[in-house]
């Protein structure tokens, strides 16, 4: 499966080497938003030139738009192609803060219709790991023959409702996003959108196209066990993984890198610590241990676009071999059983990434990606 096309918009940009490159460098696109509420915590990830006096139907509508046609124009294909099959994600999208919305896929088919797409699209809601599974629903149609093109990722715009549901649920930290962190209290919203251009091999090297790696195995995996809080024994997300690696022929050996969920609840970290300890053991200091990064302290968690921005950060680390460090990580958990980069960047050898996506109602999500040669 080729990836010949990527775009995202996030609180640090919307161009692919100038929100890498802030990645980087540490930055954070995190910062006092406005609200109406009393909250946890006033500070939040927004997308610049996303103006937040625009309605929640109106900001979801631009960003999914204009970001799918980026990544569609990056694979070096029209809008028009008659091939093109869209699958979108997103959580609640603007839904919690309209009255009377008519379908909940509305947002995605007025995206696509607006960007003059032939083919409707299919829409994915699966909490936080929408976009994720957008991925896994388009790498499936072409492997299955079904389509041989698929534009796949998420969108997800911040709302009222959304902070101040997170607040009162007391996921939301009160003071900020330390993800894997001693001291980890909670995330902190942001909002955003990528979407990936997936094509079969067949009809990539038709049209020559460039590829910016390749998804190589997928696998989800619900542990059913609440509505919010994760299974504390990390079977669903050991499945999901090791589903991921069967596909891609590849065992838990094989990974050089791994993009985190890393939202930086207690609940999270601790679940995905276990995880890594029975997929990798305790060997982080040791040589091939996989490097693990995490961009929620810089992005906010987007919800149900967090999975495809964080599909593009594993691409663009396979290309450079670095990761980012992890915004407002000081002291690693001791139980965290791989490398983590604190405060700088961290190089890494190798070709093989996984990224992993936990959302609420247990929808737990991995994407196997392998680099370009």
């Amino acid at each position: 499966m080729w990836v010949t096309g990527l775009g995202w918009a996030t609180a640090l940009g919307c161009g692919l080497e100038e929100v890498w490159s802030a990645l980087l460098q540490g930055r954070t696109g995190v910062d006092a938003v406005p609200s109406e509420h009393r909250l946890r915590n006033g500070d939040a990830a927004v997308v610049r030139d996303l103006p937040l006096s625009m309605t929640p139907v109106e900001r979801q509508h631009l960003l999914t738009r204009d970001t799918l046609a980026a990544a569609v124009r990056d694979a070096g294909l029209e809008l028009t192609d008659a091939r093109l099959r869209p699958v979108l994600g997103t959580s609640y999208g603007p839904h919690l803060d309209t009255v009377g919305v008519p379908a909940l896929d509305r947002w995605a088919a007025d995206a696509v219709r607006a960007l003059g797409i032939a083919k409707a699209p299919l829409s994915v809601t699966t909490a936080c790991s929408s976009g994720s599974d957008s991925l896994l629903v388009g790498a499936e149609l072409i492997r299955s023959g079904a389509e041989d093109l698929c534009v796949c990722g998420g969108a997800d715009v911040l709302t009222a409702a959304k902070r101040l549901g997170h607040s009162v649920l007391g996921t939301m930290s009160p003071t900020s996003l330390r993800a894997f962190d001693v001291d980890n209290d909670g995330t902190i919203l942001g909002e955003g959108a990528a979407f990936l251009v997936l094509e079969s091999g067949r009809s990539a090297r038709t049209r020559g196209a460039r590829a910016h790696g390749f998804l190589v195995g997928t696998g989800s995996a619900n542990d059913a066990v609440s509505p919010a809080a994760p299974d504390a024994t990390g079977d669903s997300v050991v499945r999901a993984v090791s589903k991921a690696l069967r596909g891609a022929a590849r065992g838990a050996a094989d990974v050089n890198v791994v993009n985190a969920h890393g939202s930086g609840t207690p609940a999270n970290d601790a679940v995905e610590s276990v995880s890594y300890t029975r997929l990798f053991g305790t060997g982080g200091q040791a040589p091939g241990a996989p490097t693990v990064f995490a961009t929620k302290g810089a992005f906010g968690h987007t919800l149900g676009a967090t999975g495809a921005i964080e599909a593009i950060t594993v691409l663009l680390a396979l290309r450079d071999r670095a990761v980012p460090p992890v915004h407002g990580l000081t002291t690693l958990r001791p139980d965290f059983p791989l490398p983590v980069p604190k405060s700088r960047p961290a190089a890494f050898t190798g070709r093989l990434g996984l990224s992993v996506t936990l959302g609420f109602g247990g929808f737990n999500t991995c994407l196997a990606f392998e680099g370009t040669p």
